[in-house]
């Protein structure tokens, strides 16, 4: 008798913790527990509720509180089970919203996971729901912003890697590109458009078609790298393959980047044959290429000004078969600021200075690239025709006298042509830098 009622006592599984996870458009709540999950659920009406019934489940003892500014859920609690084993969760909905509610197996820093996705039915995405001010909404074909949409890579539910004293990259990637936003948001003739931005998972197919949304020019993934050991160290960028990774370190990346999927809940990014589809389609157009080219020129530009601030992991811009960059109808990089998994690195990814300079070194090469290669609608087109980008000498003109006329300084323009002294010579072409 005592060895059954042992037998069914450790047939029990227990909730370690629940966890909430709020974004605009959806909640996520994840509950921890040791074994797998055998769950039921159902919607109730007037009021709307959904309710989660958990078999042979312990009570956890309290219930995490939901905050008042929480736009899905308003309350979660308790209600009687269907039998003394089990446990009943009732989810009090703010309005209409669809569940999607399924376990997951152990990955990770995790254990079982059962996860509820609860979408907002009302919820729709504006592409001007941004703090920008109203001067730099976006102008329909008259001297428009160019519109950088901006990654934040992982979030929530998916911490992305861990450094040696505990540091998410979620954590670092969000502070990085909420700078990025800042500076590109105070240049006159862009504007940023922000994938997510807080502490919530995004997965990957999504952040492609939330920039689609919010007709972006330009897509930047923000990442800090990783490795099995900690020996790697250096900033690197990375572009779209079409094959596998050119690098030991890609295939890597290359399974932490499924491996996010699976820790955000859904490795959409892998079954999605309707993605795959679109994507084949897309490589019969000449989008995909021109995005390559783009995406491969500015990784260039990004590289020549990381290394003014950082070290650099590889002389090149590196590529593999990432789903963040295979949007094709937009040019795409993704930049790893960094190894988190350097203890070195670790510590200067946490300092705002360091973060900072990255985020200028981001900022300085999109804008260099769109200024000599703008949009036809653009205001930076516009500005490119006013002010010319090409100055052939003539008799008697020195550099001072060319800085002077064209707005820049001495240095900037013998960094942009390779100068290695201040002499010049008649019909020599010079590239002016656009400030």
């Amino acid at each position: 008798m005592f060895l059954v009622v042992s037998q069914v006592a450790l047939a029990q599984n227990t909730i370690n913790s629940v966890r909430v996870w709020p974004s605009p458009d959806n909640t996520r709540v994840v509950f921890d527990l040791d074994d797998k999950p055998d769950f039921s659920y159902f919607m109730l009406k007037n009021p709307s509720r959904l309710v989660i019934d958990l078999k042979d489940t312990d009570k956890l003892k309290t219930l995490p509180s939901i905050p008042k500014e929480h736009q899905i859920v308003s309350k979660l609690r308790y209600s009687k089970p269907k039998d003394a084993k089990s446990v009943r969760f009732v989810f009090e909905l703010a309005g209409a919203a669809k569940p999607v509610v399924f376990a997951l197996l152990p990955t990770g820093p995790y254990k079982h996971r059962l996860v509820v996705d609860l979408h907002d039915k009302s919820y729709q995405s504006t592409p001007a729901a941004t703090n920008s001010t109203p001067a730099k909404k976006r102008a329909i074909n008259q001297e428009r912003d160019i519109v950088i949409a901006i990654d934040a890579g992982h979030g929530g539910e998916d911490p992305g890697s861990i450094g040696p004293s505990g540091t998410y990259e979620k954590d670092i990637t969000l502070q990085i590109a909420k700078r990025l936003e800042r500076m590109i948001d105070a240049e006159r003739g862009m504007i940023s458009r922000m994938v997510r931005r807080g502490d919530y998972f995004v997965n990957l197919n999504t952040r492609t078609s939330r920039a689609r949304e919010k007709k972006a020019d330009f897509f930047v993934s923000i990442h800090a790298d990783a490795f099995t050991s900690p020996q790697p160290s250096g900033a690197s960028v990375w572009v779209l393959s079409l094959r596998r990774a050119n690098s030991e370190i890609g295939k890597w990346l290359e399974d932490k980047e499924k491996h996010s999927e699976l820790l955000g809940g859904a490795a959409g990014v892998l079954k999605d044959t309707a993605s795959e589809k679109y994507l084949a389609q897309a490589l019969l157009d000449m989008s995909m290429d021109h995005s390559m080219k783009t995406g491969f020129s500015v990784a260039e530009e990004v590289m020549n000004e990381l290394k003014k601030v950082a070290k650099m992991h590889k002389k090149r811009p590196q590529a593999a078969s990432f789903a963040v960059l295979k949007s094709p109808d937009i040019p795409s990089i993704l930049v790893e600021t960094g190894f988190i998994s350097n203890p070195r690195e670790e510590r200067l990814l946490k300092s705002a200075n360091y973060q900072e300079r990255l985020a200028e070194a981001i900022f300085k090469s999109l804008k260099s690239y769109y200024l000599q290669n703008p949009p036809d609608d653009s205001l930076f087109a516009k500005l490119k025709a006013q002010y010319p980008t090409k100055h052939k000498v003539r008799p008697g003109e020195s550099l001072s006298m060319l800085a002077n006329r064209y707005g820049t300084s001495v240095n900037k323009l013998k960094t942009v042509n390779n100068l290695k002294s201040n002499t010049l010579f008649i019909g020599q072409e010079l590239d002016i830098p656009q400030s």
